[in-house]
């Protein structure tokens, strides 16, 4: 099995551009690679598989999902919770990559948050037309740390909206190995991911993969 942790990963100079698109909001086109994170990927999703949840509304997630670190996001029909203990396999959720860690407080730093050490990672795999509605992250202790997300594989289209879910959301284009950041006065608010178009992908293949860190517990 590949291990966890193979490499060493920190962006060159190069590629640390910082974007500011609003307060809080902060994108860094061509932060990581997919050839240096798929590998842990996918070593974590042999030890917990990614899977379609069950929200308590009865729907089935479009999205499949993993995790790792000190605990996993679930969704279930009894609600939604931060759990040290993977429901399908019954164990803990794999370990998180040191150097996931440090490259996502290395983004969070450029942005402007500096201090951010990610207790969590969820990794959402999308597959062609798969989206995430409109919603917002509430479920983490601490507000004031922001949300660091990495996309690797087929671009996507983030949806930002704002406080109330009537705003109307601001789309950016999210491509192979943009990091975005999102904090401080947008930490709550509403986003999502509109439906995936169907393409290829030379390492991550037909889909995408999206690495979100939080600072949960």
């Amino acid at each position: 099995m590949t291990r966890l942790d193979p490499l060493p990963l920190f962006p060159d100079s190069d590629r640390a551009a910082v974007r500011h698109l609003a307060a809080g909001v902060a994108l860094m086109p061509g932060f990581v690679d997919a050839a240096d994170l798929m590998p842990a990927v996918e070593a974590i999703a042999e030890i917990s598989p990614f899977r379609h949840m069950i929200t308590p509304g009865g729907y089935r997630m479009s999205v499949a999902m993993t995790n790792c670190g000190q605990a996993g996001w679930i969704t279930e029909r009894t609600g939604y919770r931060y759990d040290p203990v993977d429901p399908l396999t019954e164990r803990p959720w794999p370990p998180m990559p040191e150097s996931w860690s440090r490259l996502a407080g290395r983004a969070a730093a450029l942005a402007g948050f500096p201090d951010f050490q990610p207790d969590v990672c969820l990794i959402n795999r999308y597959a062609p037309s798969a989206r995430l509605s409109l919603h917002r992250d509430e479920d983490e202790r601490d507000f004031d740390q922001p949300i660091v997300s990495f996309s690797i594989g087929l671009p996507a289209v983030f949806l930002l909206g704002g406080e109330k879910r009537s705003v109307k959301p601001r789309r950016i284009e999210l491509q192979d190995g943009d990091a975005l950041v999102f904090g401080g006065p947008a930490r709550l608010f509403y986003h999502g991911v509109g439906p995936l178009k169907a393409g290829a992908h030379p390492i991550v293949g037909e889909c995408r993969i999206n690495l979100t860190f939080r600072r949960a517990l």
